[in-house]
């Protein structure tokens, strides 16, 4: 966390600690480039990432299926291991106990297990490419997506991608310690388990290799990226596999924007950029807020759960994942009160939720309170000018991708990766404005 702290404050602008301003960082974090991209060495470390990627793509899958075992036994009392969303539980108000109760486990395995676990993971990895040689915690490997399923299983309002993309990475730099390589080799095999993971949970292998690039390598080598490229592609044929190759969030129908609806979107990504500005701001301020308690940080994560346990009460559908919220908005079907309420109370539990410390992926947040943004702005400005045809579920993509950019500062990754899980070409435009 010093690290991430240490980061945030020599910052240059305002991002979520998922792509920081890692300034004179990067140029130290260079590596010698001797090896010829196919040499020997270089074949040996892309035959390992294909392991790899087909290894991250099965650990996607049972992630997966534990975090709905969880959220079953948690909120339906069954034993199951098929997505379900806590919105249709009968639980009354009782519901506020179970997030708290999983914060409670998540904050013990923090302070007995390894305080590795907290956050959503791709900071601590960046932390361990650019200060460890690429060398994180075995255990690391085991207990961040345990932590995480739980987290998520008791209503933690976060995505199952962070943690997934955390794990993997820790496994590519687990097999990169036991076996002889040097810490170059290791952070090419750290990224592509992180962006295994990434490909594996969304299907999106092209936008993952590159948040690899963006977020982890800081450089285009061939030596770098063909490992990742090749673990990506393992890690989606595995979820092909299990899942089938439809987009995670189906977009259809859509027409071709004309040049005033592409000067709307333009606006509207503009605005929700600097919404996403914002959203960094609170989530630093409630941070910061935790800090000053003057009790051990093992027990924050529960009092921010006080906050996702109340919200979820009033407002199941902040709970938990929100896929489902995320083709909601998508398909339009969340309009006016409903959608300001989603997006809104999502916003202040996620925050709360993750300035705690506790475990959990912000990019599935991120969309929600993004493309819930965008379809709102996009709403209001088709009401005012229905001439200009704007599309209100472009407008939710195009918000979606804004929120990710600002965020994250990984501007190529949100573009590729709005596309690659919609799968909307007639989208791709405005989402380049």
């Amino acid at each position: 966390m010093k690290f991430i702290d240490k980061i945030r404050k020599s910052s240059t602008t305002d991002g979520l600690p998922l792509a920081p301003s890692l300034g004179p960082s990067l140029e130290s974090a260079q590596m010698p480039h001797e090896e010829p991209p196919f040499g020997v060495r270089s074949i040996y470390i892309s035959l390992t990432a294909i392991i790899l990627g087909i290894a991250a793509g099965f650990i996607a899958q049972i992630l997966t299926s534990l975090i709905g075992l969880i959220t079953n036994i948690s909120f339906y009392g069954r034993w199951s291991t098929d997505f379900s969303s806590p919105a249709g539980n009968h639980l009354g108000i009782w519901v506020i106990l179970i997030p708290i109760a999983g914060a409670v486990i998540v904050g013990f395995m923090a302070k007995y297990g390894s305080t590795g676990i907290r956050g959503h993971g791709i900071p601590e990895a960046m932390e361990q490419v650019l200060l460890n040689e690429s060398k994180v915690p075995p255990r690391l490997t085991f207990l961040k997506p345990l932590s995480a399923a739980i987290s998520i299983g008791t209503g933690g309002p976060f995505g199952a991608e962070g943690p997934i993309i955390a794990t993997g990475g820790a496994l590519g730099s687990l097999v990169g310690q036991l076996f002889k390589t040097n810490s170059d080799e290791r952070k090419t095999l750290l990224a592509a388990g992180a962006a295994a993971g990434m490909a594996a949970t969304f299907g999106s292998p092209v936008s993952a290799v590159l948040l690899a690039v963006e977020l982890l390598l800081f450089e285009f080598r061939p030596q770098s990226l063909i490992p990742v490229a090749l673990a990506c592609t393992s890690a989606s044929v595995v979820r092909f596999f299990f899942v089938g190759s439809d987009p995670i969030f189906a977009l259809t129908g859509l027409e071709q924007a004309g040049g005033l609806a592409m000067f709307a979107y333009l606006i509207l990504g503009a605005i929700t950029g600097i919404a996403s500005v914002y959203v960094t701001r609170a989530v630093y301020a409630i941070e910061d807020g935790f800090e000053k308690l003057p009790i051990h940080w093992m027990w924050w994560p529960a009092i921010g759960a006080v906050a996702v346990g109340v919200i979820g009460y009033f407002a199941p559908h902040t709970m938990g994942v929100g896929y489902d919220n995320i083709d909601n908005i998508l398909s339009g079907s969340l309009t006016g009160q409903a959608l300001i309420v989603l997006f809104t109370l999502k916003f202040i539990s996620w925050a709360i939720s993750l300035s705690s410390g506790t475990s959990g992926g912000t990019l599935a947040p991120l969309f929600t309170i993004g493309g819930g943004l965008g379809a709102l702005i996009g709403s209001i400005i088709a009401s005012m000018f229905p001439s200009i045809g704007i599309d209100v579920r472009i407008a939710a993509l195009v918000g979606m991708a804004a929120m990710f950019a600002g965020s994250a500062r990984a501007l190529l990754t949100s573009i590729v990766f709005a596309f690659e899980t919609t799968m909307a070409p007639l989208g791709l435009l405005p989402l380049l404005a």
